[in-house]
């Protein structure tokens, strides 16, 4: 460090360097402690210049904060060259003093010039060096200086000593200058004392007196140990220091994550519980507690799985262990089914925890009660208890201070806060809680915040009332006869007969006599603020809600009212259409139909539709709650005060009524947003639980050779098939593309593509197992049935090495591409083969997806949220839908397992550990970082724990061993006798004995054998002696006997998996793969569902050729369509119509019916018959009576037909043009949604008859209405002859305006689209992508330009000069012939950035 020091110091300053050349010289030491320079001390450099030339003396002061500020790193040092030197000094003698005196002094100097070295610019050198890192030339420039300043220092040596230093220093100083000086010896230390004559005894007297020289030594040793701790904390970086906060989210390295990630418990337990702090219990009150949670999940379940209410106690106790499981040893899910699978079945015969005596059980033993999908509700239960029990333990514990104080005691509370049973119920008792004891909560408010020292306003919530209940109003509330919570135990029938007293006098009357000033000056004051009271205290009582909300669950009614918007907008082709009228819904219909019910309340929220939920008998419902409040008697006062409580019932149910439809409301939308990202999660789950492609005369789990081929959108000419092969180890050896794989006719004479060869030849040469294909387009099947046709032409076959399998030819299938469509636009995909275009990317996929199926969809992350599982699960919140798809991944993955060995040197094998059983992205990645410090491999699964004697460290706890130790495996190597065979099986290692003594016992080996050769080496003998099948005859059931006698371990479906491991380790289990059906490649291919496209729905076709008998037309969606003769319109075709070339032309849209639809041929008849095209299509509703509102409907009908009527009265246009449609603007957007860009539509305009509008489609969403001036009209109804747009274009025709003007700018829209500093994004995406980049290179300037869909045809050119720099922004018009930049054109994109960078150019030159 002191070499570090002194080349440092050599590097002269900027100050020297001043000082130097102003003829003052600075004081140098003479081993070259310099004082270093400072970018931020550079403005005081000259004043201190200044200051040392007029013989300023630095302050004390200044001195002594300069050196805490600052640690030299040499401080260890330079103490243990202080002790060295002093303990030299005790050895010398007095001539040796004197003959060094005279350099003593120098020393000294050079002592303190260190000091000043050590105060002045460590901290400020490192911030520079940083900053100037790239100035090397600086640093050298620098250094030159350095060393010549150096080798003049020695003369100035002296100029140092008019410093003021401390006052113990100084007088070190003079004591060290008075021992340097020549006959003078004072006696300063051990040093000066000739100690030659004393002996022992003396030697210790004197030492006792005056010490050793080392009494202080632990201080300055504190003090030395204090500063490094300083100094580690001042200069030490941490993550904060480098990443923003959000980036450390992102990448799971805040703190929260650590703990998550070295906490051993599972981590995504520990993320799902982390919002919950419940109260600490003991032992026996969490018992009883999981016993109160096992009851109430078994009673939520028990109805859906439609057991008979016996199951009711075996589910209950089953429920109760799988809790256990969960909660107090911290098991997941998968660990649960593969590993407690014994505990999921119901055997009556069994003496475990779930028994059940034959009195009550009949049927059939065992049975399986619980699914996995049961698991994963029971620990979405156990979530939901844990916030009933929060909050219940809040109100108990709110309610308990209360009652303490001596305040309250309430017997309702008393009663029903031990039986709640739902939140709803808990914030029933809260809310009522709060009304009724508002002033006494307030005061214990009060109190505790004096205890505390922290005074704050108290909330005045409730204030009103308290105020009610003080007056002499509140006597009325007594009056009425009975409380709320008596009139509540009449309704419920909870207790007995409740009776209402009568007052003496009237309401009125009674009012009259209890006024009390000012707030309550009046009788009807005083009466009013009585009723608002009694309903109040109705409407907050537990009882009654609770009796009402279940009368809703049970005769609610639902019905559907469109809004006056949505008499508008719903149409009969919109998707809300079926539930506009919709009428008298029950809670189970809306139940078993849970996107019908998300669809009606996502139509409310825009304000389509009222959703509306009432009693279906609500009036006898409202008699029966005023016969449980009214008395008995017969008088004018008891009928008034009979009035005056149904009025009151009135006000109290109207709360009720609003308040619990509100929360029957949200708690159904819950349960069908639940129940349809089940059913996403079910379809994910199909397409996950696939094995690889198998090859035929291999076995299930073989992954394939695969040649993967596609022609994307498939336009002939434009877009080439894409190809690329992998092997068996997944590499792509080759890839390429084909431009013509077209069969020959050799009927019509034509040859075979010019590709068709090298295709043929590339699967003899490579020998795939398997061709896939896929593609964007209808065209795609094109491609499949072309190289069908090659392979039957030249019969190529598969190559199958058993001889006793038959031959077949190489399959060709159809591949679901919807992994491949999200991964070929990837980050990733770009990183993995950078060199590839996004087709050969898409390709990649394709295979890969043929080879595993599940690694695929385990990579989208995230992402996976984007395929579309369901039509409708756009209604379901992502997070929710995430979720449950990932419970799927992990269940899969766990079923599957990962391979430890591919895991550490395959990134796509170790994303699946995050989905592993116990573990998590977190801990996944930690680790793979532990095991690669471990050496990079793992030899055995028990590593995962560590292993002190080999210097292993361990990566997880026990418990996260436990849960994730079965689902990684190591493949098992015959020649490593540290190998285990079980560490490849799905055993899990608590089994091992187990397994170890079945082996033994398949070998028959007797104890004699075992003790010889030792347990484990009869796995290796039952492996090496192939004696799997002897494993058949093992008797199990003595096995789980065994088990279940001496260790009370339930074990028996266990030992079957044992047994099946042992014969073939972690066999495939899978179902096999699944070739997609005909409606999901028409769906993958076309876009459409079976329900987006329907037969006798009306479509634009587009006309491809037209012959006298028949028109080829294509659908929006690519499908191939024909239309007979004999659905020609009427006066076209046949032997007396015009010829039908002479009305249709290629190119040209027209509307067309749909008759019948061929999804496996994708393929479509139609008609362009006016009466069949003129009847609308109309979905089939099947509705009962008294559902649908007929009369709403019809009327809704006349009034849109009377609007016509009334618009018809206008003249409308027709222009002879094939891009003219009488639509306005948004029909023109909703039709050129599914079209090109630069597709036109020709409107009528609403700005009169000299004018027509003129749609384009810019971009997706984004489209531009052209405003079209016509001049030179000869007629209104007639198209001018001169076009203007905008006073600045003018054409002579439709076709010249499309062809110069609209394709023009659509031409220009594509070349910028196109370049590559084009951010798809939006304005705000872009802007945080140049943010991002000017953080990773601060130094460097970056812009880019997106589309600005708010002005249709403009785009955003947005830079950043540098990291420092504002966000700029200048808009760009798109022109027909270019661009146009602050008023400036330019032809294309090259001149636009080169216009751009002369214009910012200009601008910081103070030009404009």
């Amino acid at each position: 460090m002191a070499s570090l020091v002194d080349i440092d110091a050599e590097v002269g300053s900027e100050e020297d360097y001043e000082d130097e050349e102003e003829g003052i010289r600075r004081p140098k030491a003479s081993n070259g402690a310099l004082d270093d320079s400072s970018e931020e001390e550079e403005d005081d450099d000259e004043e201190l210049a200044k200051a040392v030339a007029e013989g300023f003396i630095v302050d004390e002061d200044e001195e002594e904060e300069g050196e805490e500020e600052v640690r030299r790193p040499g401080k260890h040092r330079r103490k243990r060259r202080r002790a060295e030197r002093e303990i030299e000094e005790e050895a010398l003698d007095e001539e040796d003093l004197d003959l060094i005196g005279e350099h003593i002094e120098p020393k000294t100097t050079t002592k303190h010039k260190f000091k000043r070295l050590k105060q002045g610019h460590r901290q400020v050198r490192t911030a520079k060096s940083q900053n100037d890192i790239f100035s090397d030339d600086e640093d050298d420039e620098e250094g030159h200086v350095g060393y010549k300043e150096r080798t003049e220092v020695d003369e100035f040596a002296d100029f140092i000593e008019s410093d003021e230093f401390e006052d113990e220093e100084r007088d070190r100083m003079i004591e060290e200058q008075e021992v340097a000086r020549p006959g003078r010896k004072p006696l300063t230390g051990f040093a000066d004392i000739d100690i030659s004559g004393f002996d022992e005894q003396t030697m210790e007297d004197y030492r006792a007196a005056f010490g050793d020289g080392n009494e202080y030594e632990w201080a300055l040793r504190m003090q030395a140990e204090a500063d490094e701790t300083a100094q580690d904390d001042t200069n030490a970086l941490s993550l904060k220091d480098v990443f923003e906060p959000s980036q450390l989210v992102d990448k799971m390295m805040t703190d929260e994550d650590n703990v998550i990630r070295l906490t051993d418990i599972p981590e995504r337990h520990q993320i799902a519980r982390k919002a919950f702090r419940l109260a600490t219990r003991t032992e026996g009150e969490a018992k009883e507690l999981l016993k109160e949670e096992a009851k109430w999940i078994a009673d939520l379940i028990l109805p859906k799985k439609r057991f008979d209410r016996f199951m009711h106690e075996p589910l209950t106790a089953m429920v109760g262990k799988i809790l256990d499981f969960m909660v107090t040893s911290n098991f997941e899910v998968p660990f649960i089914m593969q590993q407690r699978k014994d505990y999921l079945i119901y055997d009556r015969n069994a003496n475990g925890d779930v028994e059940m005596s034959d009195d009550h059980y009949d049927g059939p033993a065992p049975e399986k009660l619980l699914n996995q999908e049961d698991l994963w509700d029971i620990f979405d239960f156990d979530l939901r208890w844990n916030g009933l029990v929060e909050k219940r333990d809040a109100l108990n514990a709110a309610y308990s201070a209360l009652r303490d104080a001596g305040e309250i005691d309430d017997p309702l509370i008393n009663e029903l806060l031990p039986k709640v049973v739902n939140v709803e119920d808990v914030q029933d008792l809260m809310d009522y809680f709060h009304f009724q004891y508002s002033a006494q909560l307030k005061d214990l408010s009060l109190m505790e915040q004096e205890t505390n020292g922290a005074l704050k306003r108290a909330k005045t919530r409730g204030a009103r009332w308290e105020r009610l209940r003080a007056s002499r109003a509140y006597t009325l509330v007594r009056a009425v006869g009975i409380t709320a919570d008596a009139f509540a135990q009449n309704v419920s029938t909870s207790g007995p007969r409740q009776y209402t007293e009568d007052p003496a006098q009237l309401p009125d009357d009674l009012a009259d006599a209890l006024l009390d000033p000012p707030e309550f000056s009046t009788g009807q004051k005083v009466l009013q603020a009585a009723m608002a009271m009694f309903s109040e205290q109705l409407a907050m009582s537990p009882r009654l809600r609770r009796f009402i909300r279940q009368e809703f669950y049970y005769s609610a009614r639902f019905d559907c009212i469109r809004t006056a918007k949505g008499a508008k907008t719903i149409t009969e082709e919109h998707r809300y259409y079926e539930f506009k009228y919709l009428r008298n819904q029950d809670v189970s219909e809306m139940a078993r139909r849970p996107e019908l019910f998300l669809r009606m309340l996502k139509a409310e929220s825009e304000g389509l539709v009222e959703v509306k939920i009432t009693l279906i008998n609500r009036d006898a419902f409202k008699q029966k709650l005023y016969s449980c409040i009214v008395s008995d008697n017969v008088s004018d006062i008891a009928e008034a005060w009979n009035r005056l409580r149904r009025e009151m019932v009135d006000m109290a149910f109207e709360k009720l009524e609003t308040h619990i439809a509100r929360g029957v409301k949200e708690t159904l939308k819950a349960e069908c947003e639940t129940q349809l990202a089940k059913a996403c999660r079910g379809r994910f789950n199909e397409k996950l639980d696939q094995a690889p492609y198998k090859p035929k005369g291999t076995e299930l789990g073989t992954t394939p050779r695969v040649l993967a081929m596609s022609n994307g959108n498939g336009v002939p000419g434009h877009d080439a098939v894409c190809w690329i092969f992998m092997d068996d180890d997944g590499r792509i050896p080759e890839n390429g593309k084909y431009t013509d794989l077209r069969p020959g006719n050799p009927e019509k004479y034509l040859p075979d593509g010019k590709d068709v060869e090298k295709l043929v030849d590339l699967i003899k040469r490579r020998k795939p197992d398997v061709i896939g294909i896929s593609g964007f387009k209808v065209e795609a099947r094109k491609l499949y049935k072309d190289v069908q046709e090659i392979i039957d032409k030249f019969d190529l076959t598969l190559e199958i090495d058993d001889p006793d399998e038959e031959t077949s030819k190489v399959e060709v299938i159809m591949v679901n591409d919807e992994v491949a469509r999200l991964y070929q636009s990837s980050p990733r995909a770009a990183v993995e083969f950078p060199s590839f275009p996004p087709l050969g990317r898409y390709c990649v996929a394709l295979a890969r997806y043929l080879r595993n199926p599940m690694l695929e969809y385990a990579s989208l992350g995230k992402d996976i949220t984007s395929i579309n599982w369901d039509p409708n699960q756009d209604l379901v919140p992502k997070e929710k839908l995430f979720k449950y798809l990932e419970t799927a991944l992990i269940d899969i993955v766990n079923l599957v397992g990962v391979n430890m060995h591919e895991a550490t040197s395959n990134p796509q094998i170790a994303n699946l550990l995050q989905y592993v059983s116990g573990l998590g992205p977190r801990k996944a990645n930690h680790i793979l970082t532990v095991i690669g410090r471990n050496g990079g491999n793992l030899k055995l699964r028990s590593d995962l724990v560590g292993d002190d004697e080999r210097g292993i460290a361990p990566a997880v706890g026990a418990t996260i061993f436990a849960n994730c130790a079965s689902f990684l495996y190591l493949e098992y190597d015959e020649t490593d006798d540290e190998s285990d065979y079980l560490d490849s099986t799905r055993i899990h290692p608590e089994d091992y004995d187990m397994a170890r003594k079945m082996a033994a016992d398949a070998c028959d080996w007797d104890e004699e054998d075992i003790a010889k050769n030792g347990i484990e080496a009869a796995v290796r003998e039952f492996v090496r002696e192939e004696m799997q099948a002897k494993a058949d005859e093992l008797d199990m059931d003595e096995y789980s006997q065994r088990l279940l006698i001496h260790f009370n371990l339930r074990k028996r479906a266990t030992l079957e998996t044992i047994r099946a491991e042992l014969q073939a380790p972690y066999e495939e289990l899978r179902r096999s793969f699944l070739p997609l059906t005909h409606d999901e490649i028409y769906t993958m291919l076309t876009g459409d569902t079976l329900d987006s496209l329907q037969e006798q729905m009306v479509v634009p076709v587009k006309i491809r050729r037209v012959f006298q008998d028949h028109i080829e037309v294509r659908l929006t969606n690519g499908l191939e369509g024909g239309i007979g003769a004999e659905q020609y319109p009427d006066g076209v075709g046949g032997d007396r119509g015009v010829d039908p070339r002479t009305v249709y032309s290629t190119h040209q849209t027209v509307q067309a019916k749909i008759l019948y639809l061929n999804r496996k041929a994708l393929t479509a008849q139609l008609s362009l018959k006016e009466d069949v095209v003129r009847r609308p299509f109309r979905r089939h509703l099947d509705h009962l009576p008294g559902e649908w509102d007929h009369e709403q409907e019809e009327a809704d009908r006349k009034t849109a037909q009377a609007a016509k009527e009334a618009v018809a009265g206008r003249p409308s246009r027709v222009i002879k043009h094939p891009n003219f449609r009488a639509m306005n603007a948004k029909e023109a957007q909703e039709y050129l949604g599914s079209q090109s860009r630069g597709d036109v539509v020709i409107r009528p305009s609403s700005k009169g008859l000299d004018h027509i509008a003129v749609t384009w489609k810019v971009s997706d969403y984004v489209y531009d209405h052209i405003d079209v001036l016509e001049l030179d009209k000869a007629s209104p109804f007639e198209l001018g002859k001169t076009l203007t747009i905008g006073g600045r274009y003018r054409y002579s025709d439709l076709d010249e305006l499309i062809v110069l003007h609209v394709k023009g700018m659509a031409r220009k829209v594509d070349e910028m689209m196109n370049d590559e500093r084009y951010q798809s994004g939006t304005k705000a995406q872009t802007e945080q992508w140049l943010s991002t980049y000017t953080e990773a290179n601060p130094r460097r300037s970056m812009y880019g330009f997106c589309i600005n869909p708010k002005y249709p045809g403009w785009f955003w050119l947005i830079w950043k000069a540098g990291r420092d720099a504002k966000l700029m922004s200048w808009p760009v018009k798109v022109l027909p012939g270019g661009f146009e930049l602050m008023k400036n054109s330019y032809p294309d994109m090259r001149a636009l950035k080169n216009g751009f960078k002369m214009l910012y150019t200009s601008m910081n030159n103070g030009g404009r």
